[in-house]
Parts: structure tokens; C-alpha cells; sequence
């Protein structure tokens, strides 16, 4: 039986029940993380090495060598299956940590630093020794099952290694609340910024804030094939490790993630400028606070010499600009914000002004509330383009559209209401308006959307002679209704 996606997601999260009510998910969620991976790796591995074995007729050397051209490497001593045989171990932790080393190091160019940040024998987390031991041979055996099966022939189709990443890192996200937005963008919204900018064959990828790398993996599959080449940088250490290892087990194996922070110190340069970029996709931190405005008027790419520096407690704008100088002649760019950048005055107002007369700004649409964690603020998704035909903005207020709501958050359903809206560019009563320069002009180039798109609903007028009479209808009753509840009482002796 070929191994679905239900088992594997049925699989891996009653995992999870190994360290539920020992430690929070936001910490295990590494390890769980870490060992599907690893399961991955290793079934990957023996099967190749099984295959190529019976190609080459049990020739040590040919073998060997041909071993040596594939994906990963993976010595006998950092298998899941060797992690297992020791799982009785009284030092397993240390053998997982020593395992896992090797398969760095062994993969210096693919894996150096993947598991960084994962200690599978750290006493503060895990407990002590027997307490540790315990739950790293349970966590062993719940991946042990045998209908998960991640041998390549096994597998359903090829892409429910990677989804089942993506499900586990959707439910951590949920777990992990306002924290979780550091991480992972909602599917159906990275779904929406992937269709809006459509990268095509050949286009270069790029996400600068590409946290677990959902965003990015959602615009490379509008691709169609793997004629395209992803890049991304993220700040923190754990979710980097995550979207390196989301990236393989989509088999993107090429994808170039950084790890630093991007506007202290964007790490994409070509010729020691910034490289760019055909597609730009990004959910930046909103309103991040001390994001380095001091040190951006003396910024080596002179990135903000042509705009006013963002403000320091609100970097908004900062990560757009950085994306604007990162877009090619032809490139374009979604982003999602929160609504203050549609509006807010003072340095933020000169930025939008700026970007509005240098014609760069195509779409502005708003979306539902509650769609992203720890936020149940609305936000918005600005579509940039360089050397636009248009000379206009198409606003959409998807404020309220139909949306699913599951636990604490809203889901976006109309996904292509928004991208019909947006391509055919037309007017739609209500919903989407086109806004002349002109007009956007006169709003002192405030773009917030219900300057420019009327959705007040005018209530019904009242019927006040049919709203008496049923008023008196409705007394008459509960006089009668009264009188027969006085003769029942009086029956009782009430």
C-alpha cells in the first residue's frame, strides 16, 4: 500500500502526543520537525543505495561513487534506522546529536547548520536522563511506525512529504499564536501573493522575510516546472533551519536561504550590489519596531536615498523599499501589510507619494480580518510592478468576503473572486474601483480603501403602518397566551 498523506499527517502528529503536557509546542515543534526529516533522509538513502547496488551488481567502488553524485550522503551511523537500534541507549541523545552532526558535516554544501538549533540531549527541555531517554525512545518509535514509508517508489505523489511539513508547521503556527506569524503565512493567503505576481519560467524567486519558506514554495509552484530559481533570508535561526529542510522536502533542492537579518545586512548581492529579482513575495513583521532606522541614512546600498527613512518604530515601509531596489526592470512584488500603510502620515506619507508618482504601486486590496495568527487585525496586499502599462491603481475591498472559520481563525475562500477582480481590472459596484492618479491626488495620496470604494449598504426603509399592525397582532396573542397560562395556574391551585 502506497504511503498517502493522511497517514503520513496521522502518523507524525499522534507523534506530537509524546511531548504534549511536557513541554509547549513552540519547543518539541523542532524536534518533530527535525525527526521527519531525518525518517526522509533515510528512507530516501537506502532506497537509492538499493538501487544503485543492483545496478552496479554488488561492485563496492562503482557503487560508492555513484552514492557519492546523490542528493544527500548519509553514513550508517546517522540513519533513523541506527537511531532506533539504540533507542534503549542510556546516552541517546547524545548518539541523536552525534548523528545528526555527521549528516552535516558529511553534506557540508546542502546541510551545514540545518539542525543548529536542535538538541536532542538538552537537559533543560527534555529533562533528565531517564526522563529524556524516555521520551526520545517513544518519539523513535511513533516514527517507526510501518505505514510511514517515505521511500521515493512508496509515496503517493511526490509532494506529500512536503505538504505534511506544511500541515505540521500550519498547526504549530495555530499552537503558537502571535508567535506563529513569525514563522508561517497562511496557505490560502500565500496562494493569493503567488497567483497576483504568477512567476514564470526562469524567474528568479525572492522572499526577504520568507520565514518557514511557505510563500516561496507557493510562487514556485506557479512555475509549472523547476525552471526557476529560489532565493530567501531569514533572521531566525530555528525557522531558517525550517525552510531549508521545507525547501528539500518539496524538492526544491537548489533554493539559496539565507540567514541574517535582512535590512541590517541583505546577504543577496550580486557584484556587491543588491542582486534582483523577477518576483518578490513577503510577509514582513508589521510594524516592526527598532528595525535599524539609525544606521539606514549610511546603508552601503544606498537603498533609502531616494526615499524618506521609515519611521523607527514601524518598519513597514522599510522592507518595501528594500524589495522595490531588489525588483529587475521588468520585476513585480506582493506584500502583505497592515492597513496603516494606506494611510499614515509623515515620513511613511512622502514614501507612499513617492511610489505613487514613480508608478510603481498597481493594486491595493484589503483583506478579511482575523486571517493571520496572533492578529486579528486587517491587513492589506499591495501589488508593485516596475515599468507598468497602467498608469492607474485598482483598489478591492475583500474585507468581506466569505471565509471559513476554524479554531480562532478566519480562512479566505474567494481567492479567485480577488485575482478575476484583479485582471480583468475592472469596476465592480461595491467592490473594486480604478483610481486615476487624479483622483488619488485629491485624497492627498491616502490610499485607504473606502476613499475609493463606496460599500455602505443603505438600510431598508421601515414600513411603519405594517410594523403597527403587527405589533398589535403580536399583543392580542400574548394577552391570550396569558389567559390560558392564568387558567392552567388556576387548575394547580396557583
Amino acid at each position: 500500500m502506497k504511503t498517502t498523506q493522511d497517514i503520513i499527517n496521522n502518523v507524525v502528529w499522534k507523534a506530537c502526543d509524546t511531548f504534549r503536557g511536557t513541554m509547549d509546542s513552540s519547543q518539541y515543534k523542532d524536534y518533530i520537525l527535525s525527526m521527519l526529516f531525518v525518517k526522509y533522509l533515510s528512507d530516501f538513502y537506502k532506497e537509492k543505495r538499493e538501487l544503485i547496488s543492483a545496478k552496479y551488481d554488488g561492485d563496492i567502488e562503482r557503487i560508492n561513487r555513484a552514492l557519492e553524485r546523490e542528493k544527500f550522503i548519509l553514513d550508517d551511523s546517522c540513519t533513523f534506522e541506527y537511531m532506533l537500534k539504540n533507542k534503549e541507549a542510556d546516552n541517546l541523545g547524545e548518539i541523536i546529536n552525534k548523528a545528526l552532526a555527521k549528516i552535516e558535516e558529511d553534506n557540508i554544501e546542502k546541510l551545514e547548520g540545518i539542525f543548529r538549533n536542535v538538541d536532542f540531549n538538552n537537559r533543560q527541555v527534555l529533562g533528565d536522563t531517564k526522563e529524556r531517554n524516555s521520551i526520545l525512545k517513544n518519539l523513535l518509535e511513533d516514527f517507526s511506525d510501518s505505514r510511514l514509508d517515505l521511500r521515493p517508489s512508496q509515496l503517493d505523489n511526490v509532494d506529500i512529504i512536503g505538504n505534511s511539513y506544511e500541515y505540521l508547521i500550519a498547526h504549530f503556527a495555530s499552537d503558537a499564536g502571535k508567535k506563529g506569524g513569525e514563522f508561517f503565512t497562511p496557505s490560502e493567503v500565500s496562494t493569493l501573493l503567488a497567483k497576483l505576481v504568477a512567476a514564470k519560467e526562469g524567474d528568479r524567486i525572492y522572499d526577504p522575510t520568507c520565514g518557514s519558506g511557505s510563500l516561496l514554495i507557493k510562487a514556485a509552484k506557479e512555475v509549472g516546472n523547476s525552471n526557476f530559481a529560489i532565493y530567501g533570508q531569514e533572521k531566525n535561526g530555528q525557522t531558517h533551519s525550517l525552510c531549508r529542510m521545507n525547501m528539500y522536502l518539496h524538492e526544491i533542492n537548489d533554493a539559496k536561504i539565507a540567514w541574517g537579518d535582512t535590512i541590517g545586512n541583505p546577504l543577496h548581492l550580486e557584484n556587491d550590489h543588491l542582486m534582483k529579482f523577477d518576483v518578490i513575495v513577503a510577509n514582513p513583521p508589521f510594524s516592526l519596531d527598532k528595525w535599524g532606522a539609525d544606521s539606514a541614512e549610511n546603508d552601503i546600498f544606498k537603498r533609502f536615498s531616494n526615499y524618506a527613512i521609515p519611521p523607527k518604530s514601524k518598519g513597514d515601509y522599510a522592507f518595501v523599499i528594500h524589495m522595490i531596489q531588489s525588483l529587475n526592470e521588468n520585476g513585480r512584488m506582493g506584500v502583505v501589510l497592515p492597513h496603516g500603510v494606506l494611510f499614515r502620515g509623515s515620513s511613511e506619507g512622502k514614501i507612499r507619494q513617492k511610489l505613487i508618482d514613480e508608478n510603481l504601486l498597481d493594486a491595493v486590496i484589503g483583506l478579511p480580518s482575523n486571517l493571520f495568527f496572533g492578529t486579528g487585525i486587517p491587513a492589506c496586499v499591495l501589488v508593485f510592478k516596475k515599468n507598468r502599462q497602467h498608469k492607474d491603481i485598482i483598489f478591492i475591498d475583500a474585507s468581506k468576503d466569505e471565509v471559513c472559520k476554524e479554531k480562532n481563525q478566519n480562512k479566505l475562500k474567494e481567492i479567485e473572486k480577488i485575482l478575476e477582480t484583479y485582471h480583468k481590472r475592472q469596476e465592480v459596484e461595491k467592490y473594486a474601483h480604478i483610481a486615476t492618479l487624479g483622483e488619488i491626488k485629491e485624497n492627498e495620496y491616502n490610499l485607504n480603501i473606502p476613499r475609493y470604494v463606496d460599500t455602505f449598504e443603505e438600510e431598508e426603509p421601515i414600513d411603519l403602518e405594517a410594523t403597527k399592525t403587527s405589533i398589535a397582532k403580536l399583543e392580542t396573542e400574548l394577552a391570550e397566551i396569558k389567559i390560558k397560562m392564568n387558567n392552567y395556574l388556576a387548575e394547580l391551585g396557583l
